[in-house]
């Protein structure tokens, strides 16, 4: 007895129909398995970023990237902090470097040397209450970071925040997503 073609119509249906959901099944694994060890998504809480980054931003972070952090890099760390929650900053020194802050005339320098910060909102004029001594030298695998909006940020000038250890280096933001008006890579 042989097959009628009305059932080898619908074998063969049911077989496109499994092959597709086999398909999707696949693609939606290779991106979930992509999105955990190499990229995240994240969304920007607060003001301490401007004029970079605003409220509600959606970034993309390279996860891999806390691996070669280097200064200017903006990134989201999860060290545990007074407000209980991940942070993001930029990062102004690595292991060794020396940072110092001028608050009078709004300068911070690294190593001696002023940094020209084009990215800032205003000059740093604020010292945070239970503020980091300076100078002040990095330690081994840290980072000392600090918001964009200088005078609204509490960040590695205050004992609170402190020096970041290089392990909770959540990842490097890339890419901003949203608001698709203002879409495209970080600076």
């Amino acid at each position: 007895m042989g097959v009628s073609k009305r059932t080898k119509k619908s074998m063969e249906k049911s077989n496109g129909a499994f092959e597709w959901i086999e398909a999707l099944f696949f693609a939606v694994t290779i991106v979930m398995i992509f999105f955990t060890f190499f990229f995240r998504i994240v969304t920007v809480d607060g003001d301490s970023m401007l004029p970079t980054l605003h409220d509600n931003d959606k970034l993309v972070l390279y996860s891999q990237a806390y691996r070669n952090v280097q200064y200017g890099d903006i990134v989201v760390v999860t060290q545990p902090n007074v407000y209980n929650e991940p942070l993001i900053k930029r990062v102004i020194a690595t292991e060794g470097q020396t940072v110092d802050i001028d608050f009078e005339n709004g300068k911070v320098y690294v190593d001696g040397k002023e940094l020209e910060e084009d990215y800032i909102n205003e000059l740093t004029y604020t010292q945070a209450y239970n503020s980091t001594e300076f100078p002040c030298t990095v330690p081994e695998n840290g980072l000392f970071v600090m918001g964009d909006n200088r005078n609204h940020s509490t960040d590695s000038r205050s004992a609170e925040i402190g020096i970041i250890d290089e392990r909770y280096v959540l990842g490097k933001a890339v890419l901003r997503i949203f608001p698709f008006d203002s879409f495209g890579t970080i600076e």
